[in-house]
C-alpha cells in the first residue's frame, strides 16, 4: 500500500511538467480496447483515416473546426508504434484483407490544427490538439481482474472456466505439495496455455492470464510459468507453493506496470465488444462476454476532474464508448436491435461508470464496411439482406447475399437464456458470417466507408477541439 500511495505521488509530480505543457498543446490519450476478435486494429486505422480526411464525418462536428491533422512521432519512446500505414495498406489494396490482430501494446499521435470557437475565433489562430491513441491486446485486458485475486481464488475460477466449457485439462493427477520440479511446472504451464487455446477457440473470453496467449517478449520467463492447481496444502519449496509465488510475480511485474503506465494515464476509452460473434458462437459465449467486460470496467478510475486536478497531472476516465463492431453484418434496420442488446449486456457496468461521473454511450457500428445492404422479394415479402464476399478458411471466397435472422425486438431474449446456461438459442441459431473486406474506390478527401464511425468521433473528441 505505501509503496503503490509512493509510486502515484512520483508519477504525478513526473507528470505536472506534461500537464502543464497540456495547457498550450492539449492532449487527449484514447485508450482502444476490447476482447478478442472485436476489430480494434481496424477501429483505430479507420478513425485516423477518417480525421486526416473527413469527407466520410458528417455527424463529427468538430471536423469542421480542422485545418488539418497529420502524424507525428508519438510521445512515448519505449512503446512501439502503431503501424497504421501498413494496416491502411492491407484495407485500401486492390486485392483487401483484414490486418493483423493487436498483439502487444502500441502507440500513434495524430496531431490536428484547431480553429478556435466564438466570436473572437479570427483574431486568436489556429491551436493543435495531440490526439493519443493506445492500442492493447484485448487479450491482456482481462488481467486487470487478477489485481484483487489470491493464488487460490483465480485457480479455483479458472479450474471452473475450462471444466465449464468442456476443455481437457488434468490438474487433479497432479501432487501439488510435492518437491517443485521445473520440467513439471513448465508442462502444467503449457497443458494450461493450449486448454486456454482450446476454449476460445470454441467461444470462451474470460480467460486468464491473457500473456499466456500473446507471452511476446516474456515466452518461457517464470513470472508465465504457472498453472492453476486444486486447493492442498503448499510446503515450502512444493509445486503449489512456487505457483503461487508466480502468480503474485506476474501481478507485481506484468500486470501492475501495464495498469500504471498505460491504463491510469487515459482521458477516454473506447471498449470494443463482437456483440455478433457471441451470439453466433451462443448462450454460453454471450453470458462470458457479459461477465468479463463487467470485471474488466471494474479496473477503470471513471469520472469527471476539475480543471485544477487537470492542471496538476490527475487523469481520469470521463467518457466511455461502449461499441458492438461489425453492424455492417446486419441490414441497418436491425441496428437498433444490436445496440439495445449491448446495453443491456453492459448495464452494470455502464451503471458503474454513470454514477462516478463519467459519461457513457453505447452504439452499433463499423469502423470499415464490407457489404451492401439491398432488399429482395421472397414468398410475398420483402426480405433485408446484406452482400458481401465470406470469409472462407481465412481468404476472400464467393459474394453471397442473406438474411441472417432477425435479432429479437427484447433483448431478455437473449441474456435471459445466456444467464440460465442454455446451450443453444430457443429459437434457432443466427446464420451469422465473417465478411472479407471490400474492395474500395476513395475519392479525393474521403476516408474509409464506414457505420457510425462519425457518431463514436462525435462523443469521444467533438468537445475536446
Amino acid at each position: 500500500m505505501i509503496g503503490q500511495f509512493a509510486d502515484a505521488v512520483t508519477r504525478g509530480v513526473g507528470d505536472m511538467t506534461s500537464s502543464v505543457t497540456d495547457v498550450f498543446d492539449p492532449t487527449l490519450r484514447l485508450g482502444v480496447t476490447g476482447l478478442s476478435r472485436a476489430g480494434k486494429t481496424v477501429f483505430i486505422t479507420s478513425l485516423v483515416a477518417n480525421l486526416i480526411d473527413r469527407g466520410r464525418m458528417p455527424a463529427f462536428s468538430a471536423g469542421a473546426r480542422i485545418d488539418a491533422a497529420f502524424l507525428q512521432p508519438q510521445p512515448d519512446d519505449a512503446v512501439p508504434r502503431f503501424d497504421y500505414e501498413a494496416h491502411l495498406a492491407a484495407l485500401t489494396a486492390r486485392d483487401p484483407h483484414w490486418p493483423e490482430g493487436t498483439r502487444a501494446i502500441s502507440e500513434l499521435r495524430l496531431s490536428m490544427k484547431v480553429r478556435r470557437g466564438g466570436m473572437l475565433s479570427g483574431l486568436r489562430g489556429l491551436r493543435t490538439v495531440h490526439l493519443d491513441i493506445v492500442d492493447y491486446p484485448g487479450e491482456w485486458l482481462l488481467d486487470l481482474g487478477l489485481m484483487e485475486r489470491s493464488y487460490e481464488d483465480w485457480s479455483e475460477r479458472a479450474l471452473a472456466r475450462l471444466a465449464a466449457w468442456e476443455v481437457p485439462y488434468d490438474a487433479a493427477s497432479v501432487d501439488g505439495a510435492a518437491k517443485l520440479e521445473e520440467p513439471q511446472a513448465q508442462r502444467l504451464a503449457r497443458d494450461y496455455t493450449a486448454a486456454m487455446q482450446a476454449a476460445r477457440t470454441a467461444g470462451a473470453y474470460d480467460l486468464t492470464p491473457g500473456r499466456f496467449l500473446l507471452p511476446g517478449e516474456m515466452a518461457g520467463s517464470p513470472a508465465l510459468t504457472f498453472a492453476p492447481l486444486p486447493p492442498g496444502e503448499a510446503p515450502r519449496g512444493s509445486l503449489r507453493r512456487e505457483m503461487a509465488r508466480r502468480f503474485e510475480a506476474y501481478k507485481r511485474h506484468v500486470v501492475q506496470p501495464f495498469f500504471r503506465d498505460h491504463f491510469a494515464r487515459l482521458d477516454r476509452q473506447v471498449v470494443l465488444l463482437d456483440v455478433l460473434g457471441a451470439i453466433r458462437q451462443g448462450p454460453h459465449a454471450v453470458e462470458e462476454m457479459r461477465a468479463a467486460i463487467a470485471d474488466v470496467l471494474s479496473a477503470f478510475k471513471p469520472g469527471a476532474l476539475g480543471w485544477l486536478m487537470q492542471l496538476l497531472g490527475a487523469r481520469r476516465v470521463d467518457r466511455i464508448l461502449f461499441a458492438a463492431t461489425k453492424a455492417d453484418h446486419l441490414h441497418h434496420t436491425q441496428h437498433a436491435r444490436l445496440t439495445a442488446i449491448l446495453e443491456a449486456m453492459v448495464k452494470d457496468a455502464k451503471a458503474r461508470a454513470d454514477f462516478a461521473g463519467a459519461r457513457t454511450q453505447a452504439i452499433s457500428m463499423a469502423a470499415l464496411r464490407a457489404t451492401v445492404e439491398e432488399t429482395r422479394e421472397h414468398e410475398g415479402r420483402h426480405v433485408a439482406l446484406v452482400r458481401g464476399r465470406v470469409l472462407e478458411d481465412g481468404m476472400p471466397g464467393r459474394e453471397v447475399a442473406l438474411h441472417p435472422g432477425d435479432l429479437p425486438d427484447d433483448p431478455a431474449h437473449i441474456l435471459t437464456p445466456a444467464r440460465r446456461g442454455a446451450r443453444t438459442w430457443p429459437e434457432g441459431d443466427y446464420d451469422l458470417v465473417d465478411f472479407a473486406p471490400a474492395p474500395l474506390t476513395l475519392r479525393r478527401g474521403e476516408g474509409p466507408p464506414h457505420v457510425r464511425l462519425d457518431r463514436a468521433a462525435e462523443f469521444l473528441l467533438s468537445d475536446r477541439l
